[in-house]
Order: structure tokens, then C-alpha cells, then sequence
């Protein structure tokens, strides 16, 4: 009866090939249903429920824990040998959950029904992750290497891009909507419609073909759970992923918070930001995707990841020590900045971590990695807000100052750094985001390449986008700057350092 969710005993490669559109369908479909159930209507809807702030947080740290569930789904998984069926059963049961939930607040109309919610939404999240474990190991095996990059670029970009689009829409609709009937209707309509988009997604999930697991451990728990971590290649890469979920979650949930509350900037010039930053992100994700093909993922994320860690410690500079005139310019530029940067970092380390891991025992090396990294995705927040909280009145500046000596009232001063509150946790994020990538230095990946080499390519491939794109003879002039040069002198210095190879493995 259900012999379609079983996998084939033999795959061509053409057939794999012919499964990668469904996969590309579920994915858009997916995250249309993602952005419509989580983020800023997940929360609202919360609030309209009585919830308080520890509770938002409960709810941001659901995601991460729900992570622990894949280590039995390790052994779930390689018991049955059934990855399609682990994946497609779990997804639907995890969707359909959200019909009950968005009616919450008429079948439990009192604050009980909070608690509901978050059992719900965790019920939901472990499905997810058994769900995203065989998941992983499925995929590892049925898309071909050398299009992995190109394919997953293509994927998260068409998933991004048409979620950004969504989330827009969907939040002027809930604006409009709700002058006309009550909040609670209004959110409980749009997670039925999101359902509706995530039965899509199953059905096409549905017709993507699982090539036959092959390999079988008759080894106990400890010792399959342990061989991720004996494995010396697969040990670092677990450290530098995990070190750096840390750093940038330190952060990153409390971007928004900054932009209401120290900014006091209006939600339709927030979400007018980040839709810009998701579109720089779907522009280069097809960019980073060919680099990383052509070069390494390693060799990607040398470059990527100190830009977003870039972006992090720009966001103290935003006032001096209040907002001034360049603040929204200088709001934009981070904004452009995560975006090109977090298209690469989301790309090359879920791929860096499919690379890495054996065909035909992928599952419990996957499942290791999106451990490691939802523990310390579910730490780092809990860290992060004791620390902003011991912080909040506490303030670090330094001036300069230009006057004559024992006079003040001709004298010129200029705030060069002011750190209040947040601040200090952006600079704490950023301290740690450089120990990640020093950590990055010590994984090796075959055909790993300089990061000037990188940095070049990139460059030259953002040029021909604007080339395309703009008409503006401006815009055009800021790609003709004396690159060669600065390469040369970057790989020059390089070479100086770690001698004449073309790779540079760190300590």
C-alpha cells in the first residue's frame, strides 16, 4: 500500500536528476508554510494568548533542543532503513499539527491554553527534526556531488526569495485583515492557509526518489553516537560549526529588539530592511553555490564568515552614542552585507557537513552536526540575555578631543566608540565569530583555494551582475577599482607567510 515510500533498489543517475524538481518545489513550498507558522506572527499570536517575554523566549529555544531528538531517530533510522518513509510521515504529522493550534484560543481560551501551545509546538519540532534527520542522510545520497553546490544555491535561493515576497504580503494582509475581523481569526486563517502550503511540500517530498540505503551498523548506541566524534576530520568541522552557532546566535535574535527599542525605528522600515537583505541573499546564493563547486566550501566560508562577522560589529556604530544622520545609511550597508554574507555561510556549512560525511553511514555524522549545533544554538540566546541584562546600564566610550589646552568651550569632540547595553553583546558575538574562523583554518577539504583567489572571483562575478543589472554609469565605476593589484598583494602576503602552496591549512 504505501510501496512509494519505500526506496528503489536501483537509481540511475538520470533518475536522480528527474527527483531534484520535486525536491526544488518541496523546498519553496516549505519555506512559504515556515515563514507564515514562526518569526513575527508566531509571536503575535503568543501575545494575543497572554504571553509574557520568558515565554517568547521558551518559544525561540524550542527549535534548538528538538535537535536532541535526533539522536534516537540515528538508530530509528538504520533499524527500518525506510528514510523516505521517516521523512515524509513525521513532515505531515508535524504540518496537520498546526490546524489544532490555530484555533487554540477558542478551544482553551484561558492561559492553559499556552501551555498547549508549547507542547504543541514542540510535539511539532521533535517530528521536524526525526523528519530532518533521515532527511539529511537521504539527500547526501541522492544528489550528485559536483551539482551539490549549484543545487542547493538554486533551492535556498528560490525558497528565500519566494519567502521574503510572502512574509511582506502576508504581513500587509494581517494589517488589513484585522480592521475587519478580530486578530486571533485573522492568525488563525493565515496558519490554516500556511497547511495548506505545507501539504504541497509533502506531496512533492512525496515523489522525490530514496536510492537504497546501503551499509549497516550492529553497533550499540555509545558506539555509533561516538564515531562522529573519533573521526579526527569530522571532529573539527564540529567544533567550528558548533563554535560558531554559538557566536552568531549570541546576536542575531536580538537585531530586531535593537532596531525597536534603542533605534526606535517603525515595523514597515524593519521589514522593509530585512526583505532588502533576503534579496541581496537570493542574489548570491547561485554565486556563492558556483564558487563552491568550483573551489571549496571551506575555501567559501574563509571569506563569508569573517563578512558576517563584519556586519555583527557594525551594528555598536549605529549610535554615537545617540542616532544620527548616518545611522540608516550605515543600517543599509549592514544589512546588504549580512545578506551577501549569510547566502554563503547557510550554503557551504550545511554542505561542508554533506561532503564530510561517509555515503552509506552519513546518518549518525549528520545528525552529530545538527546536534552540536542546536545545543549551542540553545545556549547561546540563554547566554546572551543574562549577559545583556548585566550589562544594560553600563556604558564604555572614548573621545577625541581637539582644543587648545585649559580651554573647553573651543575645544572639538568626536565620539569615536560608545558601547551601551547591546552593544557589548554584538562585540562579544563578534570575538566569538573570530575564534570560529580561526577554528575553520583547521579543517581540511581537497581543492580548498587562497581567499584572495575567493575574493577575486567574487568580485568579478558581483561586476558582471551589475553590469546586467544597471544602467547607471555610477554604479558601473565602483567595479573598476584596481582589483588585480590588491589581489596580488594579498596572495603575495599569503605566500610570504605559509610559503609557496596554494592552500593555506591553519593550526
Amino acid at each position: 500500500m504505501f510501496g512509494w515510500l519505500r526506496p528503489k533498489e536501483t537509481l540511475t543517475e538520470a533518475e536522480a536528476v528527474q527527483g531534484l524538481r520535486p525536491l526544488l518545489l518541496d523546498g519553496v513550498f516549505a519555506q512559504t508554510m515556515g515563514v507564515l507558522t514562526s518569526g513575527a506572527f508566531l509571536v503575535a499570536f503568543a501575545f494575543l494568548m497572554g504571553a509574557s517575554l520568558k515565554y517568547i523566549g521558551l518559544l525561540a529555544a524550542i527549535g534548538p533542543i528538538s535537535q536532541a531528538i535526533q539522536i534516537p531517530a540515528i538508530f530509528l533510522i538504520d533499524r527500518t532503513r525506510l528514510r523516505k518513509a521517516l521523512v515524509v510521515i513525521p513532515v505531515f504529522l508535524s504540518r496537520i499539527l498546526w490546524l489544532p493550534l490555530a484555533v487554540l484560543p477558542w478551544l482553551v481560551p484561558d492561559r492553559s491554553g499556552l501551555a498547549l501551545l508549547l507542547v504543541g509546538l514542540f510535539v511539532s519540532s521533535a517530528l521536524g527534526s526525526i523528519a530532518g534527520c533521515a532527511w539529511n542522510s537521504w539527500i547526501r545520497d541522492l544528489v550528485p556531488e559536483q551539482l551539490m553546490g549549484r543545487y542547493f544555491a538554486r533551492r535556498m535561493a528560490a525558497a528565500v526569495g519566494i519567502g521574503a515576497v510572502i512574509s511582506l504580503v502576508a504581513a500587509f494582509g494581517v494589517d488589513l485583515l484585522k480592521n475587519y475581523f478580530s486578530e486571533k481569526a485573522v492568525y488563525a486563517g493565515l496558519f490554516t492557509i500556511s497547511v495548506v502550503f505545507g501539504m504541497l511540500s509533502t506531496i512533492y517530498l512525496a515523489r522525490v526518489p530514496e536510492p537504497r540505503m546501503t551499509g549497516r551498523t550492529t553497533r550499540g548506541m555509545l558506539a555509533v553516537l561516538a564515531e562522529p566524534f573519533r573521526d579526527a576530520r569530522f571532529r573539527s568541522l564540529l567544533f567550528f560549526l558548533g563554535t560558531w552557532s554559538f557566536a552568531v546566535n549570541l546576536a542575531a535574535p536580538f537585531f530586531t529588539v535593537y532596531m525597536l527599542q534603542q533605534l526606535q525605528l517603525s515595523m514597515s522600515l524593519i521589514m522593509v530592511l530585512t526583505v532588502l537583505s533576503q534579496i541581496i541573499n537570493v542574489a548570491f546564493f547561485s554565486i556563492w553555490g558556483r564558487l563552491a563547486d568550483r573551489f571549496t566550501n571551506k575555501s567559501v566560508l574563509a571569506v563569508s564568515a569573517p563578512m558576517f562577522m563584519v556586519s555583527i560589529v557594525l551594528w555598536p556604530f549605529l549610535t554615537m552614542p545617540e542616532a544620527y544622520f548616518l545611522t540608516i545609511p550605515l543600517l543599509v550597508v549592514i544589512h546588504v552585507l549580512a545578506g551577501i554574507s549569510a547566502a554563503g555561510v547557510a550554503l557551504c556549512t550545511g554542505n561542508i557537513a554533506l561532503k564530510a560525511a561517509p555515503k552509506g553511514s552519513a546518518t549518525s555524522y549528520l545528525a552529530a552536526n545538527s546536534l552540536i549545533a542546536g545545543v549551542a544554538a540553545t545556549i547561546a540566546p540563554i547566554v546572551a540575555g543574562i549577559f545583556a541584562d548585566g550589562v544594560a546600564d553600563q556604558e564604555l566610550s572614548l573621545t577625541l578631543r581637539l582644543g587648545a589646552i585649559g580651554e573647553a568651550t573651543s575645544e572639538f569632540v568626536l565620539p569615536a566608540i560608545n558601547l551601551r547595553g547591546l552593544d557589548f553583546l554584538f562585540v562579544l558575538s563578534f570575538i566569538f565569530g573570530l575564534y570560529a574562523v580561526h577554528r575553520l583554518l583547521a579543517i581540511e577539504e581537497h581543492g580548498e583555494v587562497e581567499e584572495a583567489v575567493v575574493i577575486s572571483e567574487l568580485y568579478a562575478q558581483t561586476r558582471r551582475i551589475v553590469r546586467t543589472i544597471s544602467s547607471i554609469e555610477g554604479l558601473r565605476h565602483l567595479t573598476v577599482f584596481p582589483y588585480a593589484k590588491l589581489r596580488d598583494m594579498l596572495v603575495g602576503r599569503r605566500r610570504n607567510r605559509h610559503g609557496s602552496g596554494t592552500s593555506a591549512h591553519g593550526p
